[in-house]
């Protein structure tokens, strides 16, 4: 089974708007997209995403282009997870376990509750760390 990227596009995506901002005003879709290696169709469709959830704006007319909707010490993982991951890191069986069996009647509730203490865990790590830490952090790997 393949990992989802969406997170760690996204938060490729907006530490590369927190550094921009130091040079450029709003910064485009294509440039966002050479930093991530992918079509700026792709990045178009995660910045749609983002100002859904209030974290980018987009500026139209002479000048165009995008920008972060809050400083990026105010921007947290979490918020980025809330936003892109809405289900959660684990999901359950595409179809219901065989319930005459002892395993798929209980698997589901077991599951369920191991899962949500790890997601609780999850959301309180994520809620500590910024975009502007990501960005610092990131940086700091230049050295």
């Amino acid at each position: 089974m393949s990992a989802n990227s969406r997170m760690t596009t996204v938060v490729h995506v907006l530490t590369w708007m927190s550094l921009d901002r130091q040079v450029n005003e709003v910064t485009t879709s294509q440039r966002i997209a050479d930093s991530v290696n992918t079509n700026a169709v792709v990045i178009r469709r995660y910045l749609s995403v983002l100002r859904e959830a209030s974290l980018v704006r987009s500026r139209r007319g002479a000048g165009a282009g995008w920008v972060l909707a809050r400083e990026p010490e105010h921007i947290t993982l979490l918020d980025v997870y809330s936003t892109v991951e809405a289900a959660g890191p684990f999901g359950m069986h595409h179809t219901p376990p065989n319930t005459d069996c002892a395993v798929g009647f209980g698997i589901r509730p077991a599951l369920r509750v191991v899962y949500s203490g790890l997601e609780d865990q999850l959301r309180k790590e994520l809620a500590r760390t910024t975009i502007a830490d990501v960005l610092r952090d990131v940086l700091l790997q230049q050295r």
